[in-house]
């Protein structure tokens, strides 16, 4: 009875000493496939789940990052005296990128945004948003209104796109974003400004005159 309470005693010291929210400093004491058993003052341990390493990338490759005995940085996120069981997050440490993007604006669906590819892949392109730390996925059928230009390959890793956001959901914390779809957008704006192929104009002609002044522009 007495260890059952000195035990029970080390997690109420702890609940009490580091709220909810609390920063702490703390030893990897192992790894599972849920996430990492971490070692924390007054001889208890908590973990942080798999869902709690990364905002953007799967819990799955990114645990692989860490090695028993690292010190890492986490959040406090929950303290179960009755249940023995405390909850950390690393995630947290930062804000989430897609929250903050949907309240300022910075991005939203059929807005235009510039993205670095990461990673060309045989089923499309993994890209980083410009000035977000959001990371999507162009598929390859996205990457082009022609079909002969749909191919990964022609990309490289570093280079920069332009496309449209077709997904954006706060919620779900889907992002999806296409480079055709952009395409289209402005073959429609073009043919809306400088007149339809009805009138006689090539739509070469149409595309023409939009890029003539889009180049003046700059």
């Amino acid at each position: 009875l007495r260890l059952k309470q000195s035990m029970r005693n080390r997690w109420e010291r702890f609940s009490e000493s580091h709220p909810e929210g609390t920063q702490v400093e703390c030893e990897v004491k192992n790894s599972t496939e849920f996430g990492l058993f971490i070692g924390l003052d007054g001889d208890v341990d908590g973990m942080v789940h798999l869902s709690d390493l990364d905002w953007n990338r799967p819990g799955e490759e990114v645990i692989e990052e860490f090695n028993k005995g690292d010190l890492v940085q986490a959040k406090v996120l929950d303290v179960d005296v009755e249940k023995e069981r405390i909850s950390l997050g690393i995630k947290q440490l930062g804000g989430d990128p897609i929250a903050s993007a949907a309240d300022s604006g910075t991005l939203r669906r059929n807005a235009v945004v510039t993205c670095e590819v990461l990673a060309v892949k045989d089923n499309g392109l993994e890209v980083q948003i410009a000035d977000t730390d959001i990371t999507a996925f162009i598929r390859r059928a996205d990457l082009s209104r022609d079909r002969d230009e749909q191919r990964p390959e022609r990309f490289s890793v570093g280079q920069k796109v332009d496309a449209r956001v077709t997904q954006f959901d706060k919620k779900t914390r889907k992002v999806a974003v296409s480079i055709k779809a952009l395409e289209i957008a402005e073959e429609k704006e073009a043919v809306a400004q400088y007149g339809s192929t009805d009138s006689g104009a090539s739509l070469g002609d149409i595309l023409g005159a939009a890029l003539k002044e889009k180049s003046e522009e700059k």
